[in-house]
């Protein structure tokens, strides 16, 4: 007896198609200067009544999280709000804008965008979160430091929006980091002006 392996359907996005472009900060996660270079990423909040999504853009000059949007969808609107933010509280020039592949990321709009505002846009290779280490990382750690194993299953979404906005301003403000010869990120750029 021999039987047929269906092959894999890949999803798409009605109306998108793909635009992938290379990997150009490949790895290299030091920045000399503010609004050089940027990480982009969306996590998974699992921990209200309902899923929500966080879209977060940080700079690696000094790990600041320039921009975030909280959204009920992982859409093209999320990720378009929050790159508007950071571009107009920031005024970026000539900034490299790196992410991975995910669909929100390689559509038109959001290329579009990115070029539209003078930004480089770059990309992970498919499958390798590694080379979006850092983004990937502080969002690790935002789930395991701000929302506690008994918190998880009992808390509404006002709360989770809530336990992200306090996270975020303790992170710019407060929380001091070794590769910022131990300042918090705005204590760094502060120095840096």
């Amino acid at each position: 007896m021999q039987c047929q392996v269906k092959k894999k359907r890949q999803k798409y996005i009605c109306g998108e198609s793909n635009i992938i472009v290379p990997n150009t900060l490949n790895r290299n996660f030091k920045a000399s200067r503010l609004n050089e270079k940027w990480v982009t990423d969306i996590t998974y909040l699992p921990y209200g009544s309902t899923m929500l999504y966080l879209s977060t853009i940080m700079d690696l000059y000094n790990n600041e999280i320039v921009a975030y949007k909280i959204g009920t969808s992982q859409d093209i609107n999320l990720v378009l709000d929050t790159l508007r933010e950071a571009v107009e509280l920031r005024k970026p020039v000539g900034l490299l804008l790196h992410s991975d592949q995910g669909s929100v990321y390689t559509s038109h709009a959001y290329q579009n965008l990115a070029k539209e505002k003078g930004i480089t846009t770059s990309m992970s290779r498919k499958g390798n979160c590694h080379d979006n280490a850092v983004i990937e990382s502080f969002h690790s750690s935002l789930k395991s430091e701000g929302f506690n194993a008994q918190s998880r299953a009992s808390i509404s979404n006002s709360k989770v929006v809530q336990i992200v906005n306090q996270y975020m301003y303790r992170y710019n403000h407060v929380r001091i980091q070794a590769k910022l010869n131990y300042l918090s990120p705005l204590e760094y750029r502060g120095q840096a002006a």
